[in-house]
């Protein structure tokens, strides 16, 4: 959705005030299961406090997709546009603050800003950046090697590192604790 832009796309923020009394804020503690695989995803959710995480099972292997933080949005897109149970558990990592906009309040909002001038360019522009951001990923993962990926991390997304728990970032990179262990200990040895 389009609220996780907004600081990106000042234009935004009317809609995000007019559509504020249907949003539920909700604060939740740590671990808490805001979507759960396989059910039909109903909201959209904007974090204003927190770290939240997106995964799956994977025969009894819970396996993290990706991870959100403090003016960041998600749903299970696929779920929430097809109303089919979703692929992805949606969770706290934090004790948390979100808003969650019901999906009727969703599409009013977005065949509001269909009018909108801008509206294609901007749609156009959101979805290219989550696009290339995933691309990226998705080559990352084939491509480098688990250490240069954790390197990655390092370099470009320290906070996942500061605030995210270890078997977590195991689970994100696709290898186990203990290579991880591994990893960190390899790169605090070259220092």
């Amino acid at each position: 959705m389009l609220f996780h832009f907004k600081d990106k796309f000042p234009q935004l923020t009317p809609y995000w005030d007019k559509y504020r009394e249907f949003q539920k804020r909700v604060e939740v503690g740590a671990k808490t299961v805001l979507l759960e695989e396989g059910k039909v995803s109903g909201h959209y959710i904007f974090i204003e406090k927190g770290c939240v995480r997106m995964g799956f099972n994977n025969n009894g292997i819970d396996k993290t997709v990706q991870f959100f933080f403090e003016n960041e949005g998600l749903t299970s897109f696929e779920s929430f546009l097809k109303n089919t149970p979703s692929l992805f558990t949606i969770e706290t990592i934090e004790p948390s603050v979100v808003y969650l906009l019901p999906k009727i309040h969703v599409n009013n909002l977005m065949a509001e800003l269909s009018h909108d001038p801008g509206f294609t360019n901007l749609i156009l522009e959101v979805s290219a950046e989550r696009q290339l951001h995933y691309m990226h990923e998705f080559v990352s993962f084939i491509r480098d090697t688990p250490e240069q990926r954790y390197q990655n991390l390092l370099n470009t997304r320290p906070h996942i590192i500061q605030r995210i728990p270890q078997h977590y970032i195991a689970s994100y990179l696709g290898i186990s604790r203990v290579h991880l262990s591994r990893i960190k200990s390899a790169l605090a040895k070259k220092k």
